[in-house]
């Protein structure tokens, strides 16, 4: 099993946004944990698009990319870009890690699979300790 380190697992955490009820990650921000460029994460999802149906991937609307500009001015969104942002859901990024072959793209979807079920484990324990 690797080791995934707490920075990891918490920078992960950050970059975790919830749209439309979804907890997704941006295509900017997958690209820098792959260590790779955008638009080579982007052009899996081109070459792949049976492998992305819509609750794996999708692209953002131009008011859900508003929301999130307002609620989390952190976000590595560019406004000079001319598409919107793609974001993947968890299964989404479980398929993009089977295209994005690398140690890299494996360590690092190995930490985010650790993010995400440390994420539901915190929202069911804030929802236990509201009942």
């Amino acid at each position: 099993m690797n080791e995934i380190a707490e920075k990891d697992v918490i920078n992960i955490e950050n970059m975790i946004y919830e749209i439309d009820g979804k907890e997704v990650m941006l295509d900017t921000d997958l690209a820098e944990l792959y260590n790779v460029e955008t638009k080579r994460v982007n052009e899996a999802v081109r070459n792949n698009p049976d492998k992305f149906p819509a609750d794996y991937m999708f692209t953002m609307t131009s008011e859900e990319l508003r929301d999130l500009r307002s609620k989390f001015s952190s976000t590595k969104i560019s406004t000079k870009s001319r598409v919107n942002p793609k974001v993947f859901t968890e299964k989404g990024l479980y398929m993009l890690a089977t295209i994005l072959k690398s140690k890299t793209a494996t360590n690092v979807t190995f930490a985010i699979i650790e993010t995400f079920t440390q994420v539901r484990y915190l929202k069911r324990e804030i929802v236990n300790l509201h009942n």
